[in-house]
């Protein structure tokens, strides 16, 4: 089991990044597929809430699914995506056997309070625990997310042979022991013809090609949606893609606007990793949210197929002893699994909010400088997100909140 610091692989908004120790103009495309929940206009919004479950939670954070259903998050959630599956020799193929399909439940640990059977070829595991999910919740949704950032490096000979890769998907996806638990596929290219943990080289179309492959193998009764970069800079990871003309392939994108900034860049300078807007003296001109979206916006890609992208977590220096955003520092915070980084349930007594700076929370603390949202900085996004008209918000990931689901509350209060 890779650890989490190596397998966070949280969806990295920014242009060049170092590998974390653990993220021309087109026409409107036409819609050529018709796909099912798809969301209009400014209702849109209130449609989908989507978390991240990230199968190695259960393992060191000892967050599983049933977590989902006694924090009160299953019943403010729309949408589960369960990250990840591995991309490899062409292949979707699963992440993590053990936390998938084989660990064992016992009553108490269990989401419905039955233990998991021994029979063979039962199925136990992540799997199980989401059908067990799913059948409490019947209006819940779960979609089999592949890639991120440890994973991404496959797509590149996945796109080569778009239509054996989307027929391994589904296969794997529908197959006959656990078809019942998903619901569609979502995609974490990290990134299509840019550099994410490694560079990718197979050019413009390479992504509208593999989604367009997707959408026929899965058809038009399941959900096919992508997770893609919120790079909005001039030339960005954004135009080295078709993302406009895969856009008729998919329901939806999750446009991942966290992680811009951290320490990752350990001398700074200090600024929030998720900014919705831009302000003076952010380090890098269009890396925030609404860059971003305005950028997809602007090359046809409708308002209500793009969602707003929350971090459950926050991005720290350390040796730091500016209070204000644009500090230098000396490295990045200790934080409980990885240097820089650390789950908000930890981070709001930790180092309670000192400001807000681009519509999003930071605070300092002794010489630690930190940014993340928080309720109230969440309530400002989604004001932004209805007033953009976007399809609804996603976030990564559900065990960054507290058990009580402070975090996806605020969300579910604000979309309405």
């Amino acid at each position: 089991m890779f650890s989490s610091a190596r397998r966070k692989l949280v969806a990295l908004g920014g242009a060049t990044l170092a590998p974390l120790l653990v993220a021309g103009m087109l026409a409107a495309p036409t819609t050529a597929v018709a796909a099912p929940d798809s969301g209009v206009g400014a209702q849109a919004i209130s449609k989908r809430v989507i978390g991240y479950f990230a199968q190695w939670t259960v393992y060191q954070r000892n967050y599983h699914v049933k977590n989902i259903r006694t924090s009160g998050s299953a019943a403010k959630l729309t949408h589960i995506n369960y990250a990840f599956g591995n991309v490899s020799g062409g292949k979707c193929v699963l992440g993590d056997v053990e936390a998938d399909t084989s660990k064992f439940y016992d009553a108490a640990s269990s989401v419905d309070g039955t233990t998991d059977s021994w029979d063979a070829g039962a199925l136990r595991g992540n799997f199980n625990q989401l059908r067990k999910l799913k059948k409490l919740y019947p209006n819940l949704k779960v979609l089999f997310s592949f890639g991120g950032w440890t994973w991404s490096g496959g797509f590149a000979q996945a796109a080569q042979n778009a239509t054996a890769f989307a027929d391994s998907c589904y296969k794997l996806v529908e197959d006959p022991r656990w078809a019942d638990v998903f619901d569609g596929i979502d995609i974490d290219w990290e990134y299509p013809n840019a550099c994410g943990l490694s560079c990718d080289t197979s050019g413009f179309t390479s992504f509208k090609t593999l989604m367009g492959a997707l959408r026929s193998r899965f058809g038009t009764n399941n959900l096919v949606t992508a997770a893609i970069t919120a790079d909005g800079t001039t030339n960005g990871k954004i135009d080295k893609a078709d993302y406009a003309g895969a856009a008729q392939y998919v329901n939806w994108y999750n446009p991942m606007s966290y992680d811009y900034f951290g320490g990752f860049n350990p001398q700074g300078p200090t600024a929030p990793h998720s900014p919705l807007t831009t302000y003076t003296g952010i380090p890098t001109a269009g890396f925030y949210t609404d860059a971003a979206i305005q950028k997809l916006k602007s090359k046809g890609i409708p308002s209500d197929k793009l969602l707003l992208g929350l971090g459950f977590y926050g991005r720290g220096w350390t040796g730091v002893s500016q209070a204000t955003p644009g500090g230098t520092a000396t490295g990045a915070a200790p934080g409980t699994y990885e240097a820089g980084i650390e789950d908000y349930k930890v981070i709001k007594g930790k180092c309670p909010s000192t400001g807000t700076v681009a519509g999003t929370a930071y605070a300092k603390c002794g010489n630690q400088w930190w940014s993340y949202d928080t309720p109230s900085t969440i309530g400002g996004k989604i004001t932004y997100a209805k007033n953009q008209n976007l399809g609804g918000v996603f976030f990564w990931e559900l065990s960054g909140d507290t058990t009580n689901g402070e975090l996806i509350t605020a969300v579910k209060n604000n979309v309405g």
